[in-house]
Formats: C-alpha cells, structure tokens, sequence
C-alpha cells in the first residue's frame, strides 16, 4: 500500500495504552470538528533546488519537454473524467480501497468515502477526521482498517504525536464498522509491534486475518526494539471485531535479511517489511521487505512461510511493494528508491533505479522460486523538482494479457504491458506538471488501480482523480465486475 518512508530517521513507536479505548472519530461534513490534523504526521516540507535545477525545469516547460506547472497531459486512450479536489481532510492522501459503488480514500489526517455510482460525477459521502499516518486503508464487508505508523498519545481520533521513546505511545491499526457509510462507526484498536506502515488482508470466512508490515526499529523505542525480522498477524472476527488482537509474530528473516551499508551500500537493512500482497485463490502471498523480496505460502494463513527470497544489491533500494498477475506465475516487485520524496525519474538515475522488477515464478509447491527477467521504468522524463519513482498499483484483468495501472507520484500514472516478462512496455498514461518549478514539493499519484472499468488515482496534493480507459488492448476488462477490491488482497478475477 504505499510511503514516504526515511527508513534511518522515521519517528516510531507503540506502547501499551494504559487508558481505555477512546474509540471516537469525528465526522466531517465541511471542516474538522473534534480533533485537528497533525502537522507531526505529515511529509517534510518543499525544499529548494539549485538555480541550474530550477533554470533547467523552466526551460524543459519551455520546450515542450515536460507540461507545465499544474498542465494535465495524457495518451490517446487515458481520459480524465473527474476530479475531486481534497476538502475538510488537508493532509496528504495515501491509498484507496473498493466495495459495491464506494470508494475509500486514505489520507493521513483520516479517510474519506466517495460514491463513485457514476464515475464522471463522483460524490463525498463522508469524511472521518482521524489523525495518524498513514492511514493505510482497506475494507472487508463491513469492517474498514486504518494502519497508524506514527507515535501517538493514544489510540484514539483526537490523539497528537507523542515520542517515540515513550511507553505509553500507541501504534498499530484501526478499525471501523462501515455498514452506514454515511457514519462509520470506530470500534476496535489493536496495538502492534512497531505499528503499522501497511496491513494487507486475508479474509477467511468468519475471519479476517490481517498481516501488518513496519519496521525500522530502535532500541530507543520501548515497544520496537530491534531484532524485527517478521510481520505481526492480527486476528479479527467479523461479528466481534472487538475481540481483535495479535495472534502471532512470524519471523520471516532468521538470519536477519539483507545487511544493507556498507556490505550493500545503497540497499536498505531489512528491519521488516514495508508490503504483503496476498493471493487467496493460490495460498500464496509476496513480500517486499525493505532489502529482500519474497514468496510466501500461505496454507496456515497465522504463520505465512517463506519459500523463497531473492536481492537485488545493484539496482533496488527498497523493495516497496508486489503484484501478482492473473495466473500467478509472475510477481512485479517496486523500488521505491528514495523514499517517494526524491526526484529520481531522470536520465541521471537511469531506466533501472525506482523501476519496476519482474519476476517469473518456476517450480512447484515449496520448490517454487523467483526469477528476474527485466525491469519496468515510466519512458517519460521529470523534473529535478518532481518526487517520482514506482509505487502503488495494480492489475488490469484483460484476457490472455498481463496489464497494470500504476501510480509514479509526480511521475503520474502509468498504464504498461509485461506479457512478455523480459519486454515491457508502457501504453497509456496521466500526468500533472510540476507542483513548482522552483523547489521539489511532494505531491502526485499515491495509488493507481483499475477497478471495475475506471481507473482511480489518489492524488497526494490535488485530491482523487477517476480516468477513463480506451484501448482494445483492455477493453476486455471491461466486463470483469468485483464487489470489493484492496490491491494488496490480490482478486480472482475470472
């Protein structure tokens, strides 16, 4: 699900709240009422790029290289179709979640619900002040998660940052009863070893069983001192979300996982894993964990097993997040080099640094592995002054096609072709201009999916785009029609 991680200067902590749950949240109709955003919680601010960065920037607008400041450009076959700016929840948007007609939009001051009946006329239905970033969201019948990965006093919605090194901080996930949209409902609270940066689910019938990656830990931090090799396992019943609690810590990486600098300088030490996508239908599951990718089996859905775990010391920084294809015998791992906030999209950088990695998958059963065969980088240019690299998407289910939508931050979306594993292809895209020409503001496409004919984008400073799609290449996917959709729960389409 997504970040603008600093894996060496994050604040993070988690503690045992020693009050009782303070399960409120404030409903938001035009501006916030019970509880104010934290400043705390929010990425660092614009910084300002030398006078030659900026020079080149204005003249890349000016040569028609780059669109300008705020411009929207777009293929042939991407149409944007709305647009909602962001109202009462002004902090940065995060990740999106799908069931029936709504959409559910994370941002780190709280979540937002759309009613995306009509895609070219999108309605706020309702707006839940609940500061805490991320607020990595998902959704499973009537239950919606919000994974919190920032000390907070509290587990509550009026909390405020607390340090880290505090025992009595709170971090963890969220969970709310969403059965009237137009008022959720916060009932439960789980706290978890080191918080929660992302959480993927794995429904399982009464159940729901919730995987919850962080990492970075300190000894400083009371409650996420290092080793932090695994992934916190939360288990939730659907008639009694109240009793929700962690059930197990599996440790992924015995022998610590991938040592980083200055054995692999560039590579991120893996304390963690920053993303799971599960594969339901298949029992299987990717991890992307920071120095490491792997494949996991997930016959015990409480104790995932890995079954095989790859590096890439020359091109990865950190391994961010996986999507399966349809059959499942490929897995896109991406790199977010640079933590989202840096501009990397460029010819310095190069086509095979913040990419995309593909990967086949071979063999059977626990035999099974991961193989390299190429990666995936967005062909358009960006300015010095724009964060982009590869981050959150997900699959197009078109026939006898392996498609996906993909946000780039200020990179935009990006619509690509990997049928053939070791040539992909970019075929449609959506992009804004810079947010400046004059300092490398954070801003552009959190998340991208593609959920029952549109596409979707959380904006993380403009607000939530839908995009419509126009291409015999995945006009198939069109008819393919899902009641629910979190991108890290990989569906079966057909």
């Amino acid at each position: 699900m997504t970040s603008l991680h600093r894996p060496r200067v994050r604040r993070r902590s988690l503690g045992a709240v020693t009050a009782a749950l303070g399960l409120a949240a404030a409903l938001l109709v035009a501006g916030p009422a019970a509880a104010t955003p934290d400043p705390g919680d929010h990425p660092s601010a614009a910084q300002k790029v030398s006078r030659g960065q900026e020079a080149d920037t204005r003249a890349a607008i000016r040569n028609g290289e780059i669109p300008g400041v705020d411009e929207v450009v777009h293929s042939d076959n991407v149409r944007p179709l709305a647009h909602l700016p962001k109202q009462a929840l002004q902090g940065t948007n995060s990740d999106l979640a799908f069931q029936g007609k709504y959409a559910f939009a994370g941002n780190y001051d709280g979540f937002v619900i759309y009613d995306i009946s009509r895609p070219a006329a999108p309605r706020t239905v309702s707006q839940v002040l609940c500061p805490g970033s991320q607020n990595d969201i998902s959704v499973s019948g009537n239950l919606l998660f919000l994974s919190t990965d920032s000390s907070r006093s509290d587990n509550s919605c009026a909390s405020t940052t607390q340090p880290a090194t505090e025992k009595s901080s709170w971090e963890g996930i969220k969970v709310f009863d969403i059965s009237d949209k137009k008022h959720p409902r916060y009932v439960a609270a789980v706290e978890t070893a080191c918080g929660s940066h992302t959480h993927t689910l794995l429904p399982e019938g009464r159940n729901v069983y919730v995987y919850v990656s962080s990492y970075a830990p300190s000894e400083a931090f009371p409650d996420c001192r290092p080793p932090h090799d695994g992934i916190s396992v939360v288990k939730v019943p659907r008639a009694a979300p109240e009793k929700a609690a962690v059930i197990g810590f599996p440790v992924l990486f015995p022998d610590g996982g991938n040592p980083g600098g200055p054995a692999n300088p560039g590579v991120s030490q893996t304390t963690g894993c920053h993303d799971i996508t599960t594969f339901p239908k298949l029992k299987l599951a990717a991890g992307a964990c920071m120095g490491d990718g792997i494949l996991m089996d997930l016959l015990n859905p409480a104790a995932p097993k890995v079954i095989d775990r790859v590096q890439d010391n020359v091109n990865f920084a950190f391994w961010h997040s996986a999507t399966f294809n349809e059959r499942g015998n490929k897995v896109v791992f991406t790199d977010e080099l640079g933590g989202g906030a840096a501009a990397t999209c460029n010819e310095q950088t190069g086509p095979n640094r913040g990419a995309d990695g593909i990967y086949d998958i071979t063999g059977k059963g626990s035999h099974r592995k991961l193989v390299f065969k190429s990666y995936y980088k967005i062909p358009r240019h960006q300015a010095d002054t724009e964060n982009c690299v590869a981050h959150n998407g997900s699959l197009i289910p078109a026939r006898n096609r392996d498609l996906m939508v993909q946000a780039w931050y200020q990179g935009g979306v990006s619509v690509w072709d990997f049928t053939d594993s070791a040539h992909p292809k970019e075929i449609g895209y959506f992009e804004r201009g810079p947010l400046s020409t004059d300092s490398l503001v954070t801003g552009g496409a959190w998340s991208a999916y593609y959920y029952n004919g549109h596409v979707y984008s959380n904006d993380i400073a403009k607000g939530f785009d839908i995009l419509a799609l126009d291409d015999r290449r995945t006009d198939s996917a069109k008819s393919v029609r899902l009641r629910e959709l979190n991108a890290q729960t990989q569906p079966d389409y057909r």
